[in-house]
């Protein structure tokens, strides 16, 4: 049977859309900026931006972005984080400053900007950008190609709305917030470190389980007086049957292994 031109055509389409909409790859650091209306955590592209990427993530590592604040506000458009240079309330070390005052390289790329993407702010000079970026508030094909994206917010999307409803005033082409949105905070952590943070506590506690229930054991079987009476023996009986009991535990590639009869770090 002879597929319809028209049909293979429609399946490539199709395909290519789909293709193309699927986000570059989020590396596992997440970062937390802690506002005086919500937190809002983003991600990196490393793959898309690794410079820019290095160089916002050095700035947040070292707390450049506490005390700035979020200078323009376009509903539908974009949530605009000052330069922390000029946009901070309190004063900067002379690492901060250093570091702030950087310049990256303009890493231009075929990723969209729409809602929720984060995209670095410039001068004309297209390798100009030094710390104050956006958040996309909604679809902006005119920036596509123009400005470098770096990452994506992956949760505080209700705190990006709230901003949107703040009232405003247009200076130029800027249209800002009547009042001061603070970055109060902010901090860093690593998603796979979580996961193994909690999959750690678990074994953790199934392996103390595991650990009493074989001592439950060998003592009912001192009390019956079906093993000889001696302390070694006893310690040394529990210790072998928790060898057997063939519960060793290794997670998150091989980080760190326990037996039952081994003690939880």
């Amino acid at each position: 049977m002879k597929i319809p031109w028209w049909v293979v055509s429609f399946a490539y389409v199709a395909l290519v859309a789909a293709s193309s909409s699927q986000d570059p790859h989020l590396s596992s650091a997440r970062v937390v900026f802690q506002t005086n209306y919500g937190d809002i955590e983003f991600g990196f592209f490393p793959s898309v931006a690794p410079q820019t990427v290095d160089h916002i993530f050095k700035l947040v590592r070292l707390g450049c972005y506490n005390t700035n604040h979020f200078f323009r506000v376009d509903k539908g458009f974009v949530a605009q984080v000052a330069d922390v240079v000029g946009g901070r309330s309190a004063p900067m070390n002379e690492e901060q400053r250093k570091e702030a005052k950087k310049t990256v390289v303009g890493e231009f790329s075929d990723v969209k900007h729409v809602r929720g993407i984060l995209s670095m702010g410039r001068f004309e000079d297209p390798n100009s950008a030094q710390s104050s970026f956006s958040m996309l508030l909604g679809n902006a094909p005119h920036l596509d190609g123009q400005y470098a994206i770096f990452g994506k917010v992956t949760k505080g999307d209700d705190t990006l709305t709230k901003l949107e409803q703040l009232p405003t005033r247009k200076e130029g082409i800027f249209v800002m917030p009547t009042e001061r949105i603070t970055i109060l905070s902010s901090y860093y952590y690593d998603t796979e470190m979580e996961s193994c943070e909690e999959e750690r506590s678990v074994l953790k506690r199934r392996l103390s389980a595991s650990a009493v229930e074989i001592e439950k054991q060998v003592n009912l079987e001192f009390e019956n007086e079906m093993l000889p009476m001696t302390c070694s023996t006893r310690n040394d009986m529990i210790r072998w049957r928790c060898i057997e009991a063939d519960a060793e535990f290794t997670t998150c590639a091989n980080m760190w292994t326990l037996r039952p009869h081994q003690s939880p770090e």
